[in-house]
């Protein structure tokens, strides 16, 4: 039995062959670090700003990363039709009007048959909204919000800048607009026990959001966080530890929304803790494992309510 509904096979369902995300990066900013909002960032940020920021830094357009990416898809994965992913930093932070050049540009190659935009809930607009829904009818579009907690006190001791209610906010105007919408969380975030990661996939599932991308929290050089572990004020999950609260996440989490991601990809020879985070196969394997195990699924422990109540 299928025990999660993975992403990649959605896409496959929707267009009948393997479908690859393109990562890019846009070269755009983030409020959370221009002083907009701080200068400081989020804790465990790095100047990639979690992303590919490798691209850019060599001083590649958007045209060449996606011709780079498509080699690389079709040579690993035979993949013919890929989705533009805006995936470093904040991909609403700029004037409309670039916007969507940058998003017309990645849309005009042979293949494209996505747009996902990766961004923060402070960041958007009516008129955002309106532009991501304004290629609905010839891609199919994703939003994706940065969440990571669903407790405000994380929330501040992250540095992350904008507040839950932010977020339910631009979720719902998001789903308004009819657009696909996914959070990003992180299990094992500071001072955040299991039951607060838990009670997260709760207040998730109570909201219209149709997918979720789950990380785990590694340490990588140049990061506050980093910083943090070596003054001995962060304690790392261990893998079998992070692979059972996914487990009882998914349990949480209705049946019908699409699990993106199960783990991280951390820069490897930037990474401080825990090592076990390089070992994403590994870690996969163990998820299903402990599933298969469990002889448990996703949405089992699923019971629905609407957030406040």
């Amino acid at each position: 039995m299928e025990r999660y509904r993975d992403f990649n096979s959605y896409l496959k369902d929707m267009f009948g062959e393997r479908v690859q995300k393109i990562p890019l990066d846009a070269g755009l900013g983030c409020p959370n670090r221009d002083g907009t909002i701080s200068h400081k960032g989020c804790i465990f940020c790095d100047q990639r700003g979690s992303g590919t920021g490798a691209l850019i830094n060599k001083g590649l357009s958007i045209e060449e990363q996606i011709v780079q990416g498509k080699c690389f898809m079709e040579k690993r994965y035979g993949a013919r039709k890929f989705i533009a992913y805006f995936q470093s930093f904040t991909n609403t932070y700029a004037p409309i009007a670039r916007l969507k050049v940058l998003y017309d540009r990645a849309l005009a190659h042979e293949g494209m048959v996505g747009l996902a935009v990766g961004t923060r809930p402070d960041c958007i607009d009516d008129d955002v909204l309106d532009l991501l829904k304004s290629y609905k009818q010839d891609y199919l579009v994703w939003i994706e919000f940065g969440l990571q907690s669903s407790h405000e006190i994380t929330l501040e001791r992250i540095n992350r800048g904008h507040t839950v209610s932010c977020f339910e906010h631009s979720v719902l105007a998001a789903n308004k607009c009819g657009l696909n919408i996914c959070a990003h969380i992180i299990l094992g975030l500071p001072g955040e026990t299991r039951d607060m990661m838990l009670q997260t996939a709760h207040f998730l599932s109570a909201l219209p959001i149709q997918g979720i991308k789950i990380h785990v929290l590694y340490v990588v050089e140049g990061t506050q966080l980093a910083k943090n572990y070596r003054r001995g004020g962060l304690r790392c999950l261990e893998q079998e530890e992070y692979a059972n609260i996914v487990v009882e996440f998914l349990e949480i989490l209705p049946s019908e929304i699409i699990i993106q991601r199960l783990t991280g990809d951390p820069p490897r020879s930037e990474l401080v803790a825990p090592s076990w985070a390089k070992e994403k196969a590994a870690n996969l394997a163990l998820i299903r494992d402990i599933m298969k195990r469990r002889n448990t699924w996703q949405g089992r422990l699923f019971q629905k309510f609407t957030v406040g109540s």
